[in-house]
């Protein structure tokens, strides 16, 4: 018996159940779709020696590039954070730690140069990299060295307890936006309102917070989004609101049940939690009730951070709580770091329901556009079909690089530089697996550490403190203090983001009257605040919690009450500086006590956009990344 690749199946797998057909999700352009007639001649181009009089390829010795060069990082160029914290202080931990137990004997800062080459030698089209075969056309699957390593990476690595026979398959994207954007089109018809009737509709679960993009991209095809209520552990199961409410009591005179679910697990944006493997085993079980398929966006998975928990204790006098183990799966990658982290979906995804998306853009670079989809076979070759006909394979420029940086140079590319300086001698093998999830562990520490920097900062401006005169002649002799509470937050258990929940109903100006006769409702205190901290001398910019509300009724019932603030784009130092920066405009908004001083705020806001905003710190960073 062999996969879908050729390759035989071993007998622990040969166990495991089939994947359930999912094709009565596909929608209608996705079931129509055949495969290329041209890209169905591609599997012949691999062949070694084969001569070439079939495509009309352009001659590789006629592109305009000789070499791509560039200098790498080393892997271990960042230190990691401890998987496992314990009792010790979090900065002796840092100061000692290590994914090997050894410290390399090399400057982890010195850079090495890597060359991919006009032509290579290799015969293995999995191991040749170079420009001839990079910038030719491709397969839409992707550039096959760079496939062949991320495939393994997801299989064995990433998702080694896959439950379903065969495991998953891998297919290249343009990032995740355009992971989603495919992922949108495979299972989902245009809906038109006025000439569609309502019982076609399609719907799309997510969180009563989401990722704002997501929106503009189903909103063109008339996809529903339907919110679905958040507790302390994620997206909630039971309870009013929550998933099996929602999927269970669905009024179909609204359009179809949903039968998909967006969802950011680990590093959630915006509220920036990590989804235990106990909570995502009972989504996983009312998504196969309802035959709804889950689409997992995860572009900060090894982003997750195990002291937060620890931390946000000691700063705020509570207990310790006792470290939990967040995989607890059979089967493990062998790779501390990695095995320590919440496990996908895919790991509980006995169905073949679980749609993966992954990006380069948080661990390498946005600009990159290069992700990939990890999903069943059936469902890969399904998207394989759309990017055959659209995008083809991502940039050969960037995939070349990155099969370079990560799989290891050419003997060719080395010779050429055997004329340089010593330091552009420095031979590279490639990061490999190993090097690979260093960097990644390497990572993971700098936004830790950067995470607990703002937290800490934030924690100490929580409250605002305020003396005034007692009422009573008998108290005279003492000053009264009141303590106000400003804002509350969870420390971020993963990715980019801090949630902060504003307390504008402890604002002075709370429901107060305004000149024209309006309430000052938290829509308007959230506006004033997010203008008033763009100006001087406080200059930061964040991003306000409406525009990650699901729906129009969560933006108005409580969307204003939250901000996103970003700690990975500024540096350590600015963190430290803008964070206090923060603190102290959220303290002096507090004092504004006149709604003539609110409303000229609010009634500024478009010269705000125009102002010399010279030294301006964005909190966004972007708005909706």
């Amino acid at each position: 018996m062999e996969d879908q690749l050729g390759a035989p199946i071993r007998r622990a797998d040969a166990a495991k159940p089939l994947p359930k057909d999912m094709s009565h999700h596909y929608s209608d352009v996705t079931k129509a779709r055949v495969p290329s007639k041209m890209k169905e001649y591609y599997k012949y181009f691999l062949i070694p020696g084969i001569g070439q009089l079939a495509g009309g390829l352009p001659n590789a010795r006629f592109f305009p590039f000789d070499t791509l060069e560039a200098q790498t990082a080393r892997p271990d160029r960042w230190t990691p954070s401890p998987n496992h914290p314990s009792a010790e202080s979090l900065s002796t931990q840092l100061a000692s730690s290590s994914i090997s137990g050894a410290k390399s004997k090399a400057d982890p800062s010195i850079a090495s140069h890597i060359t991919v080459p006009q032509f290579a030698s290799a015969l293995d089209p999995l191991k040749k990299i170079d420009l001839a075969s990079a910038l030719q056309y491709g397969q839409a699957n992707g550039y096959p060295p760079l496939l062949s390593f991320i495939r393994q990476f997801a299989r064995d690595c990433l998702h080694p307890n896959v439950p379903y026979q065969g495991g998953p398959e891998v297919i290249f994207t343009d990032g995740s936006t355009d992971g989603m954007a495919k992922t949108l089109e495979l299972f989902s018809n245009h809906w038109v309102p006025g000439k569609n009737d309502v019982s076609e509709r399609p719907g799309l679960l997510s969180e009563v917070f989401m990722y704002g993009n997501v929106l503009s991209q189903a909103s063109p095809r008339g996809i529903q989004i339907v919110g679905v209520e958040m507790d302390e552990g994620g997206m909630a199961v039971e309870g009013p609101g929550g998933l099996e409410d929602v999927l269970g009591n669905w009024d179909y005179s609204k359009g179809k049940r949903p039968h998909m679910m967006y969802t950011v697990t680990m590093g959630h944006n915006p509220t920036s939690g990590v989804l235990s493997l106990e909570r995502r085993k009972e989504i996983y079980a009312v998504c196969s009730k309802y035959d709804v398929i889950i689409i997992e966006d995860d572009p900060y998975w090894y982003l997750q951070y195990p002291s937060a928990e620890r931390e946000e204790a000691k700063a705020r006098g509570l207990p310790i709580p006792e470290p939990k183990a967040a995989n607890t799966l059979q089967k493990k990658s062998g790779y501390p770091f990695l095995d320590s982290l919440a496990p996908s979906f895919l790991n509980v995804d006995t169905d073949g329901r679980v749609v993966r998306l992954d990006t380069f853009s948080k661990t390498v670079a946005p600009g990159c556009r290069v992700g990939w989809i990890t999903a069943a076979p059936e469902i890969i070759e399904r998207v394989l079909r759309i990017s055959e006909a659209s995008t083809q394979q991502p940039s050969g420029f960037v995939q070349s690089v990155l099969a370079e940086s990560l799989i290891g140079s050419q003997p060719e590319a080395i010779a050429r530089f055997a004329s340089r300086s010593a330091r552009d001698k420095v031979t590279f093998s490639g990061w490999q697996m190993d090097g690979w999830v260093r960097w990644l562990a390497g990572l993971r520490g700098m936004y830790e550490r950067r995470m607990n920097r703002m937290c800490s900062i934030l924690e100490e401006g929580a409250y605002q403190l305020k003396q005034s005169t007692p009422v009573r002649d008998a108290d005279s002799d003492w000053g009264v203090i009141s303590k106000t509470k400003l804002y509350e937050f969870d420390w971020p258990r993963g990715g980019m983001f801090l949630w902060l929940r504003m307390r504008f109903e402890k604002h002075p100006l709370w429901q107060a009257t305004g000149s024209k006769g309006n309430v000052i409702n938290g829509t308007a205190l959230s506006t004033a605040l997010m203008v008033f901290l763009t100006t001087k001398p406080y200059l930061v910019l964040v991003s306000p919690g409406m525009m990650f509300s699901a729906t129009p009724k969560i933006r108005e019932e409580r969307g204003w009450a939250y901000f996103r603030l970003c700690f990975a784009a500024e540096s350590e130092e600015n963190i430290d500086k803008c964070s206090e920066r923060f603190v102290q405009g959220v303290q002096k908004f507090w004092r504004i006590k006149k709604v003539k001083e609110l409303e000229d705020i609010l009634s500024e806001t478009e010269a705000a956009s125009a102002q010399d905003n010279e030294g301006l710190i964005d909190f966004g960073s972007w708005m909706g990344c």
